[in-house]
């Protein structure tokens, strides 16, 4: 089910209806940024959104949010198209998303990524949501009894979260180091690029670059970082992309992200 595609009837029957994933939501999340000569700018958010997409198609059971496509890209402001959030702005957005979809029911969230440079605000934002309750403490004022209730209720928030980026979930990444044992390097990679090739055939471009695998090197302000790395890559050769290379990494991601899901959504918690 997609969540942009339902009515709030069908939303509110499935929160109820009992079934394994009623409660699990998945959020495919990413960014909107350059991705060298060849690479669409919504790389990043694409990835998560193809995989989400096809596995909910397969497994009638998955809830899928919207996906979240604009994350942290400040690196790449010297990039024409990218969009960046700050890193305060980023973890508002998320804590929203989270409290929107947690006041609805959905007490497993989890955040599919398909950006390396969204990963530290992300799990920084889990921190900063769990801390609501971790750092909750009883009214002074109150009885003791009652002090103790309220330091009992808010001991555990009423969910959970996830973040797992798409090119982790189990035997993709040994995939990709397969099909592309050199050239794969760090940003603009042939397999997020052929990943997009296999779902949009229309929008493949190519282009003349040299050198044939792009420098490495740290990551720091935009400018240094356009001057680091002229084209936008690092470290890849993603002329190595084609769309049957990324459907046959489509194809492994998919079955591995409804496991994962099905995993976190029959998780024990503890005290629950």
């Amino acid at each position: 089910m997609l969540i942009h595609l339902s009515s709030w009837p069908e939303i509110d029957a499935r929160l109820n209806d009992g079934g394994p994933l009623s409660r699990t939501v998945v959020v495919p999340i990413g960014s909107n940024e350059q991705h060298g000569p060849t690479g669409l700018l919504g790389t990043d958010w694409l990835c998560p959104e193809i995989i989400a997409h096809e596995a909910e198609a397969g497994e009638g059971s998955l809830i899928v949010a919207p996906t979240f496509n604009i994350g942290m890209a400040q690196h790449h402001l010297a990039f024409a198209g990218t969009i960046s959030f700050r890193p305060s702005t980023f973890m508002a957005a998320i804590t929203d998303w989270v409290s929107s979809l947690a006041r609805h029911g959905f007490d497993r969230i989890y955040f599919l990524n398909g950006h390396g440079g969204n990963v530290a605000t992300i799990e920084a934002t889990f921190a900063e949501i769990y801390a609501q309750w971790s750092f909750a403490t009883p009214s002074l004022k109150q009885p003791s009894a009652a002090r103790d209730a309220v330091a009992t209720n808010n001991e555990q928030p009423p969910f959970v979260l996830k973040l797992r980026n798409w090119w982790d979930l189990p035997g993709v990444n040994s995939l990709c180091n397969q099909i592309f044992p050199t050239g794969h390097g760090m940003h603009a990679t042939p397999s997020e690029i052929a990943v997009t090739q296999a779902a949009y055939p229309d929008r493949i471009k190519t282009a003349d670059y040299s050198p044939r695998i792009a420098p490495v090197g740290p990551i720091r302000d935009a400018l240094d970082y356009r001057a680091r790395f002229p084209d936008g890559r690092i470290g890849s050769d993603p002329a190595q992309a084609s769309p049957e290379k990324g459907r046959r990494i489509i194809e492994a991601a998919v079955p591995a992200l409804i496991r994962d899901v099905t995993d976190f959504a029959g998780e024990v918690l503890p005290g629950v």
